[in-house]
């Protein structure tokens, strides 16, 4: 009795802590929450400096994850049977080398090919600009002789072209609506966008050389820190992410290539001007989903109706049917279903990626939304399959029964009739 009484005393005085520890958990979870609603804008500025201070390693860090599936991939074919000597020592700095000198000659490329183009169509642009403001003002004297009050003061609009010019220049040089108080201010910030890029690729650069390293440790900090319960979730989230981020940028980028080379070859044999340029922005701007390519059709008419206006029109045309074929044929055989999103959050995750954090947004936004798609079904199969929940299967062909006897071969009917 006496035992069983000390018993009961103990049984209870636990089940009192575990109840403390309940409330005094729920007590410091309402603590807080409210002094983050009491301190929102304080905690708000202290997150803004936060990000800033550490902008150039989370710049690195996203450099590295773009730099490491290429260099995966170079690393795969650079000997790989050697697991020693001198080309298993070399194989990480020269993989680096080579996928650090192959993204540089792609951005050289693309600036080779745009940069004179454009330069060309701005000199177009100023020089037909005067010519085509003439002919509008002619025809529109022309059609308002009912109107000869309207007449006279269009007929008295003169453009010093090369005041305006001088103007445009005076904006920009300005501020340009005050984005750049000072050309000191410009400069500044310039400098300091080249410092946390250069911080960033350097930090990038010692990422990729001990990712092993890195992995390892991260894996044993797991190990010692978290419950095998945690642990599984955060290496099934991880997992996932990984797996859909490198899916959509390995596909994303080969969509690119194949629509923008395809858009060169096309106005090259339909005679359009601008072709390389034009081609070039299409692939660039079509690492976008959705909406890229189309920026890059706006610039591209725009620039050739500088040159002839029918063959401004004659590129739309010819870019839709592009795009139609892209969407309908290359898109699903390059990309596929890889990243497991459906065309309507594909949109979702571009709006509001790009609301939130603008280009970069638009661009991170749909794998972002494909992991936690996949994540979300993946728990919700599970969570039906405990419950007992059946749910709709796609239609299969009805399997042959194993029990089902076989027709007899011509051999075996011969033998029976014996």
């Amino acid at each position: 009795m006496i035992k069983e009484g000390i018993a009961l005393r103990k049984s209870a005085s636990e089940m009192e802590k575990k109840e403390l520890k309940k409330y005094l958990t729920i007590g410091l979870i309402i603590i807080g929450v409210c002094l983050v609603v009491k301190n929102f804008s304080l905690l708000a500025s202290f997150i803004r400096i936060a990000f800033s201070a550490a902008y150039p390693l989370i710049l690195g860090a996203m450099i590295a994850y773009v730099f490491n599936i290429f260099l995966s991939f170079c690393e795969k074919y650079y000997f790989p049977k050697h697991k020693t000597g001198m080309l298993a020592y070399t194989r990480r700095p020269v993989c680096l080398l080579l996928s650090i000198a192959f993204t540089a000659a792609v951005i050289a490329l693309i600036l080779y090919i745009v940069i004179p183009e454009l330069i060309t169509a701005v000199k177009l642009i100023s020089a037909e600009i005067p010519p085509v403001f003439m002919k509008v003002k002619d025809i529109a004297v022309q059609y308002l002789k009912d109107y000869p009050e309207i007449q006279e003061k269009i007929m008295s609009i003169e453009v010093d072209w090369a005041s305006v010019v001088e103007q445009a220049f005076a904006f920009v040089k300005v501020g340009a609506g005050g984005l750049i108080s000072s050309i000191a201010g410009f400069v500044g910030s310039l400098t300091m966008s080249v410092v946390n890029f250069v911080i960033a690729v350097i930090f990038a650069v010692y990422l990729l050389i001990r990712k092993d390293r890195i992995r390892e440790d991260i894996r044993r900090t797991k190990n010692a820190y978290l419950s095998e319960k945690v642990n599984l979730c955060i290496t099934r989230i991880f997992h996932t992410a990984n797996t859909t981020f490198k899916s959509f940028f390995i596909g994303q980028f080969t969509e690119a290539v194949v629509l923008g080379t395809l858009c060169m070859i096309g106005m090259s044999i339909l005679k359009i001007p601008y072709a390389g340029m034009t081609g070039t922005v299409i692939g660039v701007t079509a690492l976008i989903p959705i909406v890229g390519a189309y920026f890059g059709a706006a610039v591209g008419a725009f620039i050739i109706c500088t040159d002839d206006p029918r063959k401004a029109l004659i590129f739309l045309i010819f870019l839709v049917i592009l795009q139609q074929f892209e969407g309908n044929v290359i898109y699903p055989k390059v990309v596929g279903s890889s990243i497991g999103l459906p065309g309507i959050w594909v949109l979702a995750g571009v709006t509001l990626g790009g609301g939130l954090f603008g280009v970069m947004g638009m661009l991170l936004g749909v794998p972002a939304l494909a992991t936690v798609y996949k994540l979300y079904h993946s728990e919700l199969s599970e969570r039906e399959r405990k419950l007992g929940i059946e749910t709709a299967a796609p239609e299969s062909k009805p399997e042959k029964k194993k029990d089902e006897k076989k027709k007899p071969s011509k051999q075996a009917a011969k033998n029976n009739k014996k």
